[in-house]
């Protein structure tokens, strides 16, 4: 028997494979299912009774039936800087910017602080069954590294770069186009590939670039086949009509990052509220990728985003929490939101595309659904155990669900982190402790 083997039992579920937009995902439910886990990676999954009676007499089984396993959320769109500043009032996104966001990215201009908070994020995730994630720092590439150096000790999955503004916005976190590509060289250098890490290259969006940096931010993706891009688009009315005024050449904000060779399969935007439909033709055409970031987006009264649109077009389409003006690093709170979003624009958003787009829909947009997302062999066991008991509300409605699409919407209208009971990262119990989550700064 390997040492490294272990099975945990419960009712698991997860998707098959990448789904098409606009078409229904394929899944699985095992009601009482074995997953095996070895070193760190999936080896099995399947029906416990099948699968005990192959297995070495020691080998160890975590029971957690009456328990649903699933694979660790993904989250494509959140700002670590911004953990602080979650629940601040103000009115829409560019006073928001100013008033809130420029003045607590520049304490990461200290070191210690970006670690503080890089440990109470981190651990806020994994609270939150979050186990990957795409993660915005601020200008300072301090706080890239501090970002993976803590999530690295971690063994997390998680993607970032520094953000990169050379105008409209507070000379202390103001770079230049050639200082933000020297430094994202240096930290693709030393983070990229390593371990369970990734880079992206990230301009905050083109209101805080200038064309020059836009160039520069393209030569890099040349340089450096497989790099994400990853950038705001189309957030707020406001915001898009600045962009129009610093780039009166071309015809949409979608232009502006597609005339610069940014959009493509490895471009993930994140919002895309405003789009007309010649922008949404070339997304599709692109093959970039949006994340839905419905919290947000109401909380700023940005708009209402349209994945009608993007499942006509055949868009990839993810979810974010985009804290911290998103309200809740919740991703069961961020599925409801959608619903809600979507019920408002006409259309129903299903728990089955929603659970799929936080899940191996999210791992489809980074480009990790050959290493993370669901069950299948070979791929790293990050996963959940959810308790719907610990919220007598939701244990009551489930118990009257009829079939497991009810069961998976009462999870998302209902759930939130108090029902995450367990966080696997590797196969290993990463479940912060309330004293690991508790605020190091305090």
């Amino acid at each position: 028997m390997s040492e490294s083997l272990h099975g945990f039992r419960g009712s698991i579920f997860h998707f098959v494979c990448p789904a098409d937009a606009g078409t229904a995902p394929t899944f699985e439910f095992v009601q009482d299912g074995l997953l095996l886990v070895e070193n760190g990676h999936v080896k099995q999954m399947g029906d416990f009774r099948s699968l005990k009676n192959s297995l070495p007499s020691r080998v160890p089984i975590a029971d957690h039936s009456g328990r649903i396993i699933m694979p660790g959320f993904v989250d494509a769109h959140i700002h670590y800087a911004q953990t602080d500043i979650i629940a601040s009032f103000g009115r829409q996104l560019l006073n928001w910017l100013t008033e809130y966001t420029y003045p607590a990215e520049t304490l990461f201009a200290d070191e210690q602080h970006g670690r503080n908070t890089a440990r109470f994020f981190l651990n806020e995730l994994l609270l939150n069954g979050t186990t990957s994630a795409l993660v915005l720092p601020t200008v300072h590439a301090l706080s890239v590294h501090t970002l993976f150096e803590t999530a690295d000790a971690m063994n997390l999955r998680i993607v970032s770069g520094k953000i990169m503004m050379d105008r409209n916005c507070p000379e202390q976190l103001r770079d230049t186009a050639e200082r933000g590509i020297t430094d994202m060289r240096a930290i693709i250098h030393r983070w990229h590939l390593k371990n369970r890490l990734s880079c992206a290259v990230i301009p905050r969006f083109a209101l805080t670039s200038s064309e020059r940096q836009l160039e520069a931010a393209s030569d890099l993706l040349k340089d450096h086949p497989g790099l994400l891009f990853h950038t705001h688009l189309a957030e707020n009315t406001n915001e898009t009509a600045s962009v129009a005024s610093f780039f009166p050449k071309r015809r949409s904000y979608f232009d502006v990052y597609d005339h610069y060779g940014l959009a493509g399969k490895n471009a993930v935007f994140a919002h895309g509220i405003h789009l007309d439909e010649t922008d949404v033709q070339r997304l599709a055409e692109t093959g970039s990728a949006i994340v839905h970031c419905p919290t947000s987006n109401l909380f700023l009264g940005s708009g209402l985003f349209s994945l009608r649109d993007m499942n006509t077009h055949g868009i990839r389409t993810g979810l974010g929490t985009d804290v911290g003006a998103g309200t809740s690093f919740s991703m069961f709170k961020t599925m409801a939101e959608a619903y809600k979003v979507s019920q408002l624009k006409g259309t129903s958003l299903s728990p089955v595309e929603a659970f799929y787009m936080a899940t191996l829909g999210g791992a489809h947009i980074l480009g990790l659904e050959e290493k993370i997302g669901n069950f299948a062999m070979g791929k790293e066991a990050d996963f959940i155990v959810i308790n719907p008991d610990r919220l007598p509300i939701l244990s009551r409605r489930i118990r009257r669900a009829g079939k497991l699409e009810d069961t998976l919407f009462a999870l998302m209208i209902l759930g939130d982190d108090r029902i995450v009971e367990r966080t696997y990262i590797l196969g290993e119990d990463m479940t912060p402790s309330p004293m690991d989550s508790s605020d190091p700064d305090v």
